[in-house]
């Protein structure tokens, strides 16, 4: 279906009741990882929304762009916030025969940055997977040591591909130690974490990567 720009495929869980997963995308690996998940026997709903304004809808403030000298990626993230839980959320769950067990939510590279940012500033998921997140985000490791959840998380789960780091650029090879700081904090407060380093680069296996997590933060 489409809502305003944005383009939300629901893949429905079998039985009704089962944990709904809300993942942004940048391409078409939504429908991959659904097929993934499928044959490991994974019933979940899986919500896919893209059409996304990568740079903007995914990204908590406003910094300058590893990607390009004199760049910007400019701080969308509130605002699509908003309109994933106050209008996607609703729509996506009316096709549903029963509201969904819970709710989590999950992407990968800027995606994994968004997730973890929206359980700080949203009550509506209480699980998280950051897959090869961009947590080498500048002022990303200060806003999760200075702020708490919206809600009781059960899980947050993060991956990063074990080449990530060993890059020239100072602002992205920051991501392993900026992830495991991340993740600790999470565990220093008692939240169940995972950490996995998967082998290649950012750009490996980005479906089975996002299933594998899904997968992980739902046992």
């Amino acid at each position: 279906m489409k809502l305003g720009k944005y383009n939300v495929t629901v893949y429905p869980s079998a039985e009704a009741g089962r944990p709904a997963v809300y993942l942004n995308v940048f391409g078409k690996e939504g429908q991959a990882a659904h097929e993934l998940l499928q044959s490991a026997g994974c019933d979940c709903t899986l919500v896919v929304i893209g059409g996304l304004n990568w740079q903007r809808d995914m990204v908590p403030w406003d910094a300058p762009s590893p990607f390009f000298a004199g760049g910007t990626l400019t701080g969308g993230a509130e605002e699509y916030l908003h309109t994933l839980t106050e209008q996607i959320l609703p729509a996506a769950e009316e096709r549903l025969p029963a509201p969904p067990g819970l709710r989590a939510i999950t992407g990968y590279s800027l995606g994994g940055l968004f997730a973890l940012y929206a359980v700080f500033r949203s009550s509506a998921f209480s699980r998280f997977a950051s897959v090869s997140g961009s947590l080498w985000f500048p002022g990303i490791v200060r806003f999760v040591q200075e702020n708490l959840p919206k809600a009781e998380l059960a899980c947050a789960c993060f991956s990063l591909g074990e080449k990530e780091s060993h890059t020239r650029n100072r602002v992205l090879s920051a991501v392993e130690g900026n992830t495991e700081q991340i993740a600790d904090c999470f565990r220093a407060r008692g939240t169940k974490t995972y950490f996995v380093r998967n082998p290649g680069g950012h750009t490996c296996d980005c479906a089975a990567r996002t299933a594998a997590d899904i997968l992980r933060m739902l046992q």
